[in-house]
């Protein structure tokens, strides 16, 4: 009789933590306020107002908002405070920076909400390879969450996992 496969992984006390399964589903949008500046360098104010004002913003709807400007101008704080008051009843999440920036925060948000008492001492597999946006903060965030708790830490897959780190 020949020797039986086992499937020594899916015994084991191995957990596997797959980033890619927390992403919200939402689309991201870089707004750029560029066009909304005298010569797309000075924001004069009640110009500004009035088009924040008329703008539709219910298009934004379930959307995750990176607010930008990508000239050199010196945009005011309250420019940004006063597009995320007309956003908030639409937007998920806005943020000012980038779509990686945008990203980084909705995972800060995931990862700490995230209850770790299922992985207390067990040792866990953090997946590396994904096909959507993870941004490589997101990893050290939940690396971070989990080495109070987990017995270790690794990286990668079950079949060739790069290990980070072991409790003694």
């Amino acid at each position: 009789m020949a020797d039986e496969i086992i499937n020594r992984v899916a015994n084991s006390k191995l957990v596997t933590l797959d980033l890619e399964d927390f992403y919200p589903e939402g689309k991201r949008i870089l707004f750029d306020i560029k066009d909304w500046l005298f010569e797309g360098f000075v924001l004069r104010e009640k110009d500004f107002r009035a088009q924040v004002k008329a703008f539709d913003w219910s298009k934004y709807q379930d959307s995750y908002i990176a607010l930008t400007c990508s000239t050199d101008a010196i945009i005011p704080g309250w420019a940004y405070m006063l597009l995320t008051i007309h956003l908030e009843p639409y937007a998920r999440k806005v943020v000012v920076g980038d779509l990686e920036t945008l990203e980084t925060s909705v995972y800060h948000d995931i990862i700490n909400d995230l209850k770790v008492d299922e992985y207390k001492d067990k040792p866990v597999i953090i997946k590396g390879c994904t096909n959507k946006p993870v941004p490589q903060n997101a990893y050290i965030m939940l690396t971070n969450k989990l080495k109070p708790v987990a017995k270790s830490i690794m990286y990668g897959e079950a079949c060739s996992s790069v290990p980070l780190y072991k409790n003694r």
